[in-house]
């Protein structure tokens, strides 16, 4: 039986769940549609307290997106120290980094020409 196509929207919202799930915090979501050569369409980038948190917030999304979407990332990397976690779901790229990891490398800022939207959080 052929796998079920998943649309990159409901894989957003599969994410944002996982992450919420753990209170991963200040969410933002990349849109790099316009920009030419990008190898993916979105990025989805959060951050943690700490190293366990982190850890947390990506074995939240893999869980979620694994039970709702029956899908799985292509690749995960970055699990060994938990300060800078690469989730490549092909269409939509996952980063959870630390706090002060995320302050250093600015990658909204690398990103300039994405259209960026702030996921409010309810907690």
């Amino acid at each position: 039986m052929a796998k079920k196509e998943v649309s990159t929207d409901q894989l957003i919202t599969t994410i944002l769940e996982g992450i919420e799930e753990v209170k991963g915090q200040n969410i933002d979501l990349l849109d790099l549609r316009e920009i030419e050569n990008m190898v993916c369409d979105y990025f989805i980038v959060c951050n943690g307290t700490s190293n366990t948190q982190v850890a947390a917030i990506v074995n939240s999304i893999q869980k979620t997106v694994s039970k709702k979407l029956k899908d799985k990332p292509w690749h995960v990397e970055g699990m060994q120290n938990a300060e800078w976690v690469l989730m490549d779901y092909v269409n939509v790229v996952v980063h959870v980094f630390q706090k002060h990891i995320r302050e250093y490398y600015d990658i909204e800022s690398l990103w300039g020409d994405a259209k960026v939207t702030s996921i409010e959080s309810n907690y």
